[in-house]
């Protein structure tokens, strides 16, 4: 009996030790320089009180690369407001011939769009559609609500840029940088800033945000449309009517591309995901031909003379209805007859481009350089023949 009762002593002091062991609770201390009595201190969670709100680390918080990016390029927007003449027609009724006669008359038009200041002394690039060679009055207005005059410097219409000027005497306008839209990455941040919807009268423009969707994106015109865009940036930031000539940014708030249009795949004619921007890297070449000349010229002379093939002209000579360039002339000394081009031949594609007409014939020619070797598709009494043009010299002009 004795020996079983100091077994269950045993026992019991056992499993007394281990319950003890388990209820036991570990109150964590603060470390601090002076004793703390674990009486006083609390295990509460945290009310809305100990929530930090200082405003200044709550901005802190807020900044990210795009609201960094609109800071350093926002002072550089500007809102253009074009002041044209175009002509219309009224219909008055004649008494004494009693019928209407139409007479043409002259109103004035405006039109606003984007654009951004390139240089301290008020450089301002934009799209040759907002500013064109007809503009009569230029106004811009910068976010400070300061309103300027500007002078159109030079326009291009095959690329859709154009150059202008603030008439100040102020040297210290702020400006944006342009990148390298070489280095341009699909899936970076794009940021479009403009004035779309002539919103900019707040003071501010708009930002929309996007990414870079693709690049060297090509677009063909109509054969009568001089334009030809190529390599053109793709975004999906919101690019709408007054956007025009305002600047695509990176991340680092440098220039990437100009906003110019978007495509809406006629489903609606507005924004709908599809936004192109012309590329810094061609913007910088137009603009210093525009800042230096007023026009922009080829680095080389092809050595010919064409003009469009046309209904007039396969009557006139008996020549075979081919959509294309009859070259009219040819320089004994220039790279064309070099390469084997004759007079009467038919060039039917520039490169990998069918040509139609010589507006779209010159644009294509843009791409090409002093030294590159141009391949040209000719028609020739039947026969289709490839000719590779080195070309060389420069001359003024186109």
């Amino acid at each position: 009996m004795s020996k079983t009762a100091t077994i269950f002593s045993f026992l019991l002091i056992f499993l007394m030790g281990c319950t003890s062991t388990q209820k036991e609770e570990v109150v964590p201390i603060p470390i601090s320089a002076e004793p703390t009595d674990i009486t006083s201190v609390s295990v509460s969670p945290p009310g809305p009180e100990s929530i930090e709100t200082d405003p200044e680390s709550i901005n802190r918080s807020r900044s990210n690369a795009i609201t960094r990016a609109v800071e350093r390029a926002e002072d550089a927007i500007v809102s253009i407001t074009v002041t044209e003449l175009q002509t219309g027609y009224t219909r008055d009724f004649d008494s004494f011939f009693f019928r209407f006669f139409e007479r043409p008359i002259q109103r004035e038009v405006q039109s606003m769009g984007s654009g951004f200041i390139i240089s301290g002394d008020g450089l301002i690039v934009t799209n040759e559609h907002v500013a064109s060679a007809q503009a009569k009055t230029i106004m811009v207005t910068l976010t400070d609500g300061e309103n300027y005059e500007a002078e159109l410097l030079g326009a291009d219409e095959f690329a859709d840029l154009a150059l202008l000027k603030i008439k100040s005497e102020k040297t210290d306008f702020p400006f944006v940088r342009f990148a390298d839209s070489e280095q341009v990455m699909v899936g970076e941040w794009a940021i479009a800033m403009g004035n779309p919807f002539g919103l900019f009268a707040d003071g501010q423009p708009t930002v929309t945000v996007g990414v870079v969707s693709g690049t060297n994106r090509d677009f063909r015109p109509d054969p009568q449309e001089p334009r030809v865009y190529m390599d053109m940036i793709q975004t999906d930031a919101a690019i709408n009517r007054g956007n025009s000539g305002g600047p695509l940014l990176n991340s680092e708030g440098e220039v990437i591309g100009v906003n110019t249009f978007i495509f809406t795949g006629g489903t609606s004619s507005g924004f709908v995901g599809l936004g192109f921007a012309i590329p810094s890297d061609r913007v910088q070449k137009i603009i210093s031909q525009l800042e230096d000349s007023g026009e922009v010229s080829l680095d080389f002379d092809p050595g010919l003379e064409f003009t469009q093939m046309t209904r007039q002209l396969v009557y006139q000579y008996g020549l075979p209805p081919v959509a294309g360039l009859f070259v009219l002339s040819v320089n004994k000394d220039g790279p064309a007859y070099e390469c084997g081009i004759m007079p009467g031949d038919i060039i039917t594609r520039i490169g990998n481009e069918r040509v139609t007409s010589e507006m779209h014939a010159w644009a294509l020619m843009r791409e090409f350089e002093e030294g590159d070797a141009m391949t040209l598709r000719l028609f020739r009494e039947g026969n289709e023949y490839e000719a590779e043009m080195v070309l060389r010299k420069r001359v003024a002009g186109r």
